[in-house]
């Protein structure tokens, strides 16, 4: 069983980065509009008046966050905040989710709807070279963004769905090429697809919904292991430490039944599991 990493508990954890320069973990709680992060063993929180769900990193004292109205980038050091494109930001109805950056430095984020999540009112965007495009529409939960370690391909999952999807990527600016195939259907499993990150062998880790784990799955598909988290809604999981060999994974609060409060005093909180497989370093976004 991972330990825990930090014991703040989040309504929405989501989005755990290990910025690679810092050698320093950060997640946000997206319905309680906070970035978190540890430095010298304390945490520290970093409140905003509206949803944060996702970052990349940008330089050392730099993140580009993802909010329900805005790209911002946020200076580490004295917390100021220059905006740098909008998203979405003439709906008040939807908000932002999950995201990740891509190896061209391109910064993926998905949108989706406040309230009633199934209605496909989500979408998938690429915010790359100064300019914000949309390429999938019609997104109801926007979950599991990452890549392969070989460039050729990028995953993705509309939750309700339970398919987490894979494209093709062209190779010299990272382009979706074709139509999404399924790269998995969990849905004989009853599962429900969440965050996801690739390892070094290009295996898919895949935080599963009201799962309590954190599943691995080889390249072709195969399911390959699972990780347990003592939470029901295992969230978004990331790889970090100094040989980025722990799987870390945000959990939640939201949605919890009486069962699930009660099997658990940790739900919520993230989770960390050393030593459970060799991760990528984030890919730094290139404004």
């Amino acid at each position: 069983m991972p330990e825990i990493f930090d014991t703040t508990r989040c309504g929405l954890g989501e989005g755990p980065l290990w910025h690679p320069t810092r050698g320093q973990l950060f997640w946000f709680d997206i319905v309680g509009h906070r970035l978190h992060t540890q430095e010298k063993g304390k945490t520290r929180t970093l409140q905003f008046d509206e949803h944060v769900s996702a970052a990349g990193w940008v330089d050392d004292a730099t993140l580009l966050i993802a909010s329900e109205t805005r790209l911002f980038l946020l200076n580490l050091e004295t917390e100021k905040r220059e905006d740098v494109e909008g998203l979405e930001a003439s709906d008040a109805t939807t908000r932002s989710n999950d995201g990740r950056a891509d190896p061209w430095g391109g910064f993926w984020i998905g949108t989706m709807a406040k309230q009633n999540a199934r209605n496909g009112e989500g979408a998938i965007y690429r915010y790359y070279r100064g300019a914000l495009r949309k390429m999938f529409p019609g997104i109801s939960i926007p979950n599991a963004i990452c890549f392969s370690p070989d460039r050729k391909h990028a995953y993705f999952a509309d939750t309700p769905t339970r398919k987490i999807m894979r494209v093709r990527l062209e190779a010299d600016f990272g382009w979706p090429e074709g139509n999404p195939e399924v790269f998995l259907d969990l849905t004989e499993e009853g599962l429900w697809p969440d965050g996801a990150v690739t390892d070094a062998e290009g295996n898919l880790w895949n935080a599963q919904w009201g799962a309590w784990r954190v599943a691995c799955y080889a390249p072709d598909g195969t399911f390959l292991r699972e990780v347990r988290v003592d939470a029901a809604h295992s969230s978004c999981p990331a790889f970090g430490g100094a040989d980025l060999s722990t799987l870390f994974c945000t959990t939640a609060l939201q949605a919890l039944s009486v069962e699930d409060k009660a099997a658990s005093a940790h739900n919520g909180m993230t989770f960390a599991a050393p030593e459970t497989g060799r991760g990528v370093p984030e890919y730094r976004v290139r404004l």
